[in-house]
C-alpha cells in the first residue's frame, strides 16, 4: 500500500493469500488453541528446563530464576514485530516470507536458509534428548539397561521417534495439534504440578534463598568450578542468562502454521505472544520449585548439580511418581520435536513454492487428500536423520586446529546443535531488520494486529535485544571460560560461518532468487521492483 491511500476493508485468509499471489492448498483446521498450542510446545518449558537447570543453577546460583523475564520481555518485543507482520502477511514460512517482502528476495533467502537449518538441526536436538528419559524408563518398566551415551543407542532410538513424529504429522495439521494440544496439558502437569507436588513434600529453603547466589561467582564455591572473579552482575549472571535464552523461541512457530490457522490475522499474533507469556510464568514457576525443593545444608547448589540436577531433586519423590514424571518429560521431547518439525515443513513447503530450493516442485508438492506437504516432511526427517549420525564423530582427545580447540569427547551434533540456538537468533535479528526496513520505506501494517505509534520504538528495542543476545551466544572466550558450556569456546561462531558459506555457494550456484523475486506480488503494496524504481 502507498502513503497515504486508506487501509482496505480486511479480507479473509484465503483472499489475502490470492492478493500475495497463492492459491489456498493447506486445510485451515486450527483454531487460536491449536496454533498455541504448537506454538507452546516448541517452546516447551519442560523440556528447556529439565535440560538446562544444572547449567543455570551452577552459573548463577538460585537468583538465576530471576534472570527467566529477560529473555521473556525482550522475546515479547520481538513476538510483538513478528505479530504484526504474520497479521499483514498470513503466509507459511513465516520469517522468509516476512523478510521476502519487506527488502527481498535475496534477503528473505537467507533468512530461510538460517531458519530452515536451525529447525531441523532443533529436531535432532529435542529427539536426542529424550534417550536418556527413555532408556530410564524403559529400565524401571522392563529392566534393560540402555546407555544412553551409546552412539547406536541414541540412533535408533531417534529414528524410532521421529519415524513416529513424521507419520502423524503427514496425517494432517489436525492431528498435529492434537499432539501439541496434549502436550500443552503434559506440559501444565510437568511444570505447574510438579510445583505444586514439591511444595506438597516439603520445600527445604524458604523464598530468600531464591534472592541468594550462594557464591557461585567465586572460583572456590562454583559447582561446575567456573571462575567469574567475583562478579555476579558481570559475569556470573551473563552466563547464567543463557539458560533461559536457550529456552524462549519458537513462539514464532504460530506464523509458520498460518495457511492452517483459521484467523490467522488474529489468531496469529495473539498465539506468539501468549506462548512466551505463558511458558515464562510456566517456567518461573517450576524453576522456583526446584531451587527450593534442593537440599539443606551447607552447599545446596554443589549437592543438587554433583548429584546430576533435576533428577536428584526428584528423586526424593515416591518412585511411581518418578515413573510417571518420566512418561510425561518423554512426550513434552516428543510434542516438542513434532511441533518444530510440523513448523519446519511449511517453511520448506513456503520456500519450495516460490522456487528456492532443488526439486522445489516435489517438496511443495501437498497430498491433495491429507493437505500436509508429505514431501517436505520425508525430506526434513531424512536430513534430521544424517545430523544425528553425527554423533558418531566423538574425537577421544582435543583437536588442535589453527586458532582454535576442538575438546575431547565433544561430539559433531552437539557442536552442531549450537546452531539451534544462534542460527534462530541470527534469523530473528534479520527478520526484526526487515520489519525496520519495510518501515523506513514507508510500509504501513494493514492486518488485524497492529503496533500502530508503538512500532518504530518495539522494532528498535527488539534488535537491540537480539543483537547483544547473538553476541553473548556466540562471543568465543576460550574453553577454559564459562561461556564454553553454551559456546565451546569458537565452535558455535565457526559453525554459524560454515552454514553461512554452504548458503552462499548453494546461492550462488543455484541464483533462488530469481525464482523468488516472481512471487514478490501483493496487491496491497508496491512490489519491490516498484519500491526501488526499476527490475527485480
Amino acid at each position: 500500500m502507498r502513503d497515504g491511500e486508506p487501509p482496505p476493508i480486511a479480507l479473509d485468509e484465503d483472499s489475502r493469500l490470492a492478493s500475495l499471489g497463492y492459491q489456498p492448498q493447506l486445510k485451515r483446521v486450527l483454531g487460536l488453541f491449536g496454533n498455541f498450542s504448537v506454538a507452546f510446545t516448541y517452546l516447551s518449558p519442560m523440556v528447556g528446563i529439565y535440560s538446562l537447570f544444572v547449567l543455570g543453577v551452577g552459573t548463577g546460583g538460585p537468583a538465576y530464576v530471576w534472570l527467566t523475564w529477560l529473555p521473556v520481555a525482550g522475546m515479547l518485543l520481538v513476538a510483538l514485530v513478528f505479530g504484526e507482520m504474520a497479521s499483514h502477511y498470513p503466509v507459511a514460512g513465516a520469517l522468509y516470507q516476512y523478510s521476502k517482502f519487506s527488502v527481498g528476495p535475496r534477503y528473505g533467502w537467507f533468512v530461510g536458509w538460517f531458519y530452515g537449518i536451525a529447525l531441523l538441526i532443533t529436531v535432532a536436538a529435542v529427539d536426542t534428548g529424550a534417550v536418556p528419559y527413555v532408556a530410564a524408563l524403559t529400565h524401571n518398566w522392563f529392566g534393560w539397561n540402555l546407555d544412553p551415551a551409546d552412539h547406536l543407542t541414541i540412533l535408533v532410538m531417534t529414528v524410532i521417534l521421529l519415524a513416529i513424529q513424521t507419520g502423524l504429522n503427514i496425517t494432517g495439521a489436525k492431528m498435529m495439534g492434537r499432539v501439541a494440544q496434549f502436550g500443552v496439558y503434559v506440559e501444565i502437569i510437568g511444570t505447574f504440578g510438579i510445583a505444586l507436588i514439591l511444595a506438597i513434600h516439603g520445600f527445604n529453603h524458604g523464598l530468600d534463598f531464591l534472592f541468594s547466589t550462594e557464591n557461585v561467582q567465586s572460583a572456590a564455591s562454583n559447582p561446575l568450578g567456573l571462575d567469574f572473579g567475583g562478579n555476579w552482575v558481570t559475569g556470573a549472571a551473563l552466563i547464567a542468562v543463557l539458560a533461559p535464552v536457550y529456552i524462549f523461541y519458537g513462539f514464532e512457530s504460530a506464523g509458520d502454521i498460518s495457511e492452517e490457522t483459521r484467523d490467522a490475522g488474529r489468531s496469529v499474533p495473539r498465539a506468539m505472544r501468549l506462548a512466551l507469556i505463558w511458558g515464562g510464568v510456566a517456567s518461573f514457576v517450576l524453576i522456583a520449585a526446584l531451587l527450593l525443593a534442593m537440599p539443606s545444608g551447607p552447599d545446596p547448589v554443589g549437592q543438587t548439580v554433583k548429584g546430576g540436577g533435576v533428577a536428584f531433586i526428584l528423586g526424593q519423590l515416591p518412585g511411581g511418581l518418578q515413573d510417571v514424571l518420566l512418561l510425561l518429560i518423554i512426550f513434552a521431547f516428543f510434542s516438542c520435536g513434532s511441533s518444530v518439525q510440523g513448523a519446519g515443513s511449511r517453511l520448506a513447503f513456503s520456500y519450495a513454492r516460490d522456487g528456492a530450493l532443488p526439486k522445489a516442485a516435489w517438496i511443495s508438492r501437498v497430498h491433495p487428500r491429507l493437505g500436509t506437504p508429505v514431501n517436505a516432511l520425508l525430506a526434513g526427517a531424512v536430513v534430521t536423520v544424517l545430523f544425528v549420525l553425527l554423533v558418531f564423530a566423538s574425537p577421544d582427545h582435543d583437536i588442535t586446529i589453527g586458532f582454535f580447540t576442538y575438546p575431547a569427547n565433544t561430539n559433531a551434533l552437539v557442536s552442531l546443535v549450537s546452531f539451534g540456538v544462534s542460527g534462530i537468533y541470527l534469523s530473528f535479528l534479520l527478520t526484526v531488520i526487515a520489519a525496520i526496513v519495510a518501515r523506513a520505506r514507508g510500509w504501513i501494517p494493514e492486518g488485524r494486529f497492529q503496533l500502530g505509534r508503538w512500532g518504530w520504538p518495539v522494532s528498535i528495542v527488539a534488535a537491540v535485544y537480539l543483537g547483544l543476545m547473538l553476541v553473548n551466544v556466540v562471543a568465543p572466550t576460550g574453553l577454559d571460560s564459562p561461556r564454553a558450556y553454551f559456546n565451546l569456546d569458537w565452535i558455535t561462531l565457526l559453525v554459524m560461518a560454515a552454514v553461512t558459506l554452504v548458503g552462499l555457494v548453494l546461492f550462488l550456484i543455484g541464483r533462488p532468487d530469481r525464482q523468488i523475486g516472481q512471487h514478490l506480488h501483493d496487491q496491497r503494496e508496491p512490489t519491490g521492483a516498484e519500491r526501488a524504481g526499476g527490475p527485480a
